[in-house]
């Protein structure tokens, strides 16, 4: 087995073990707050209407969707603990960390910070209706699939099959 089938056989492994547990904290999430579900089946059957078939060219037009992954991703990142390791000395809560220090970014803390979100305990898709923050790595209050050079790989494949997974459950059962 050449080095790019290993690769290939190794992100898509990666990819559908972390989409499996989105989708369950999702659908989780979702049976705790039948408002929310009850919206975003709406949503989806609204979209999909008298079509048997979710195809994943249609999933860009359900716009509530994108925010119940969001706001699932920020109570359950995918992974919770992202290792990393200092370039330059700095300085963080009082502490100089020199360089070369490994630090682990606490993701799932993050997404719990009531400095950064209101109510951060509760689930509530709205809260990125009107916001600009999005999980490629470019707001560290953010970070589901971590930052910069070193983000997930398998991101789009993932979100890819939360999506279908999530609209397909949706639209045929209640």
């Amino acid at each position: 087995m050449d080095i790019g089938s290993f690769m290939s056989k190794d992100m898509f492994a990666a990819g559908t073990d972390t989409a499996s547990v989105i989708i369950e904290w999702a659908m989780f999430e979702l049976m705790l707050n039948p408002r929310v579900m009850h919206k975003l089946q709406g949503e989806i059957r609204r979209v999909f209407q008298g079509k048997k078939k979710v195809y994943e060219s249609d999933i860009e037009d359900l716009e509530y969707l994108s925010l119940v992954i969001n706001e699932t991703l920020r109570l359950h990142p995918p992974i919770p603990l992202i290792p990393r390791e200092c370039r330059e000395k700095c300085e963080i809560g009082g502490y100089n960390i020199p360089v070369n220090t490994k630090i682990t970014i606490n993701i799932w803390k993050i997404g719990r910070d009531p400095d950064y979100w209101n109510n951060p305990e509760s689930f509530i898709p709205e809260r990125f209706s009107e916001s600009s923050i999005d999980f490629k790595g470019t707001y560290f209050e953010y970070l589901p699939f971590g930052a910069g050079r070193r983000i997930c790989p398998g991101l789009t494949m993932g979100l890819a099959i939360v999506e279908l997974v999530l609209t397909r459950l949706l639209y045929h059962f209640n």
